[in-house]
């Protein structure tokens, strides 16, 4: 038999931690803790969680220019899970236990509460981080932050080890920040194709599943490489980075500080600026003397790159065959060679870091005539990410041409008269050009929009008229005698190396040995056939 006390301890310690009304609340802010929140699916927990009290104007989760503002479902969401926690915190200290899963739900919602009670301080270290100098990023308020989550969670029982051990919480939280931060500033928008390139490029970051993101795959994400498609214009550098700038950087609770500055950790590189020597020495590094002008070792990007950082790849579907077999390697063994290293000095080197790519070319149709590697292309594709054109999103919400404008805007003038130069070039936008216009050029065209409209209260769109072939305009100059022997070598040459994507596969086609066919190619002609090709 059980004496009064023991009986009434027992009850204590089978008793649910949850009422069944606390329970749908709570199970609503679990998935909320841990979902992708740009998705719609937030949503129904959100109205799960609030009931009546949910806003649904803020459906797409959107930030103005220049702010990132407290939405109004997560100042009810703060206020409601923070009263459970401390109610549930409280039967805990009375002796209430609760099931394993109780608690297990009461540990999410005190992540919820902490990453919302220490948010504002992690935007001051981003903010802080921004500047320039800063050798180490501090913080400070880590010691605040394991005070809070030991006294909310040791009641419960709940290890601090794992994905709740503080520390690594702590960095966690950090990141879940910082993405926030850099999509929010670097993919602007209202309409349903933006909302879904957030969605898209927060799931390149955490995965679709941040539980087992934060168990498991916070330190390996780095081994995937994202390939970023879409139009030229439409922001794919600043997609990359987003996602560079938002990687996994552990925190060492011993020294207060992050082990990497986040800051310094990107590095762009555009392909097509470039010639394949230079490609090479920028990626891989060189060796002095390995050709005309490379008086000193360099170390190239890869080897630069720290292990939490990243390259960027841009315009990768220009990069010759043979560079591609070499990149190839990398992805693949993570292991390359400088450029020139011979005999003795020949030893491998490790790219440790998170390679992103990004090409406005069609690399199916590449793969299709040979330009470009299909395993190459397989070691890409595990994650990609396709950014919407400006006419798409305009189609889906007029309204987000005045939120890209007022951006832009805020970048050339004081913010105070943004809003008012974003009208003026709006307004002349829609009775000069329409609202039918299709921005071929996408937002870097709009960007060139309101400058010119800035300087001179006048924009004139480039008149882009359909190529002809050049195939036939090359067979019909030769039918009427208008070339010399030289002259339609040069030019069968640059055509059919523009289609083949490498010296070598041109010189195959045409019989004829490399170095004629590079001898013969005529730069301006290839670059205007380039420009004129469907992207």
């Amino acid at each position: 038999m059980l004496t009064l006390r023991e009986h009434h301890l027992y009850i204590r310690c089978t008793m649910p931690l949850f009422t069944p009304q606390e329970r749908s609340v709570a199970e609503a802010l679990s998935e909320l803790t841990h979902c992708n929140p740009f998705l719609r699916q937030r949503i129904a927990w959100e109205k799960q969680a609030l009931g009546d009290e949910f806003v649904a104007a803020d459906a797409v989760w959107i930030a103005p220019p220049g702010a990132e503002p407290d939405r109004p479902n997560l100042l009810a969401l703060e206020r409601r899970v923070t009263d459970l926690v401390h109610t549930v915190r409280q039967r805990l200290a009375d002796g209430e236990k609760g099931s394993a899963a109780d608690r297990r739900l009461y540990a999410d919602l005190v992540l919820y509460h902490l990453y919302y009670r220490h948010q504002r301080s992690f935007v001051e270290s981003i903010l802080r981080s921004e500047g320039k100098g800063a050798a180490r990023l501090e913080a400070p308020f880590y010691r605040t932050f394991a005070q809070e989550l030991e006294d909310l969670l040791g009641p419960a029982g709940v290890p601090r080890e794992g994905r709740l051990a503080p520390a690594h919480l702590f960095a966690c939280f950090f990141q879940v920040r910082r993405a926030f931060h850099y999509i929010h500033r670097h993919i602007l928008g209202r309409s349903m194709p933006a909302a879904r390139l957030r969605a898209r490029v927060w799931e390149s970051i955490f995965t679709h599943d941040l539980r087992r993101f934060q168990t498991s795959l916070y330190d390996r994400l780095g081994d995937i490489t994202t390939l970023v498609t879409g139009p030229s214009g439409t922001g794919k550098e600043l997609v990359a980075r987003a996602i560079g700038l938002s990687r996994y950087v552990p925190f060492q609770a011993s020294s207060g500080a992050f082990e990497e500055h986040f800051q310094e950790s990107f590095y762009p590189l555009n392909l097509s600026a470039l010639s394949p020597t230079l490609i090479e020495s920028e990626l891989f590094g060189h060796r002095r003397g390995s050709f005309t002008g490379a008086l000193t070792d360099r170390t190239g990007w890869l080897e630069i790159c720290p292990p939490l950082g990243t390259v960027f790849l841009d315009e990768i579907g220009e990069i010759d065959l043979p560079i591609q077999v070499k990149l190839l390697r990398v992805l693949e063994s993570r292991t390359f060679q400088r450029l020139g290293e011979t005999g003795s000095e020949h030893r491998s080197r490790r790219f440790l870091g998170k390679a992103v790519a990004a090409t406005n070319r069609d690399l199916a149709a590449e793969m299709a005539r040979g330009a470009f590697r299909q395993d190459l292309y397989y070691r890409l594709c595990s994650d990609t990410i396709e950014t919407p054109s400006l006419a798409e999103r305009l189609d889906d919400d007029p309204a987000e041409l005045g939120d890209l404008l007022t951006t832009l805007a805020a970048r050339l003038v004081d913010p105070d008269d943004a809003p008012a130069l974003a009208s003026e070039v709006q307004a002349w936008v829609e009775e000069n050009l329409g609202r039918e216009y299709r921005w071929p050029g996408n937002v870097r065209e709009l960007g060139q929009c309101l400058r010119n409209v800035l300087i001179r209260r006048d924009y004139r769109p480039a008149k882009v008229t359909a190529p002809s072939d050049p195939r036939r305009a090359l067979a019909e100059e030769i039918a009427r005698g208008d070339l010399s022997a030289d002259e339609v070598l040069g030019r069968y040459c640059t055509l059919v190396y523009a289609d083949a994507g490498s010296y070598q596969a041109a010189a195959r086609r045409l019989g004829l040995d490399r170095r004629t066919v590079k001898a013969k190619v005529d730069p301006q002609r290839l670059e205007n056939l380039r420009q004129s090709a469907p992207s």
